[in-house]
């Protein structure tokens, strides 16, 4: 199963609530930009797990018409501060079932998340709006790739 964990795009920084934060103009243009980019690398979607969070449901709004039909899951241990171990857990009991999987969520959780089904890497680094695919077999993860807004070619 491929799994491509994304966190969303810049987002204003001020809000009552941080769940409430929406994004900036500049985040959905870079959300749209890297979403270009990922359907020439994985043009079908199988599942979508989002963020309740504002920003992570509109990065997903901002991006679904690329994708076509698919099954989107909002799941309340994406945020920020969730746990990475329930959702790798959660990750690993879909495969077989899932062939191409989108996470949309926040950092710290988006690195810690690709720590844990990749044991030997480090958390990477993620910028608003960037990815990294990340290869699950039999439980164990493998990075693929990581990218970003800034890395696209213009």
């Amino acid at each position: 199963m491929k799994v491509v964990v994304m966190r969303h795009g810049d987002a204003v920084l001020g809000a009552d609530d941080d769940a409430a934060r929406a994004l900036t103009s500049l985040g959905r243009e870079q959300s749209r930009a890297m979403a270009l980019w990922l359907q020439q690398q994985m043009p079908h979607l199988d599942r979508v797990l989002v963020s309740p969070y504002l920003r992570a449901q509109q990065t997903w709004q901002t991006i679904r018409d690329l994708f076509g039909e698919v099954r989107v899951d909002v799941l309340d241990e994406l945020v920020p501060h969730g746990h990475a171990g329930p959702v790798a857990d959660y990750l690993r009991a879909l495969e077989g079932e899932v062939e191409n999987l989108l996470v949309i969520s926040h950092l710290p959780l988006v690195g810690y998340l690709v720590a844990d089904l990749c044991p030997v890497q480090t958390p990477p680094m993620f910028v608003t709006s960037a990815m990294v695919a990340v290869e699950l077999q039999d439980g164990q993860g493998q990075l693929l790739w990581q990218q970003a807004p800034h890395l696209l070619k213009k």
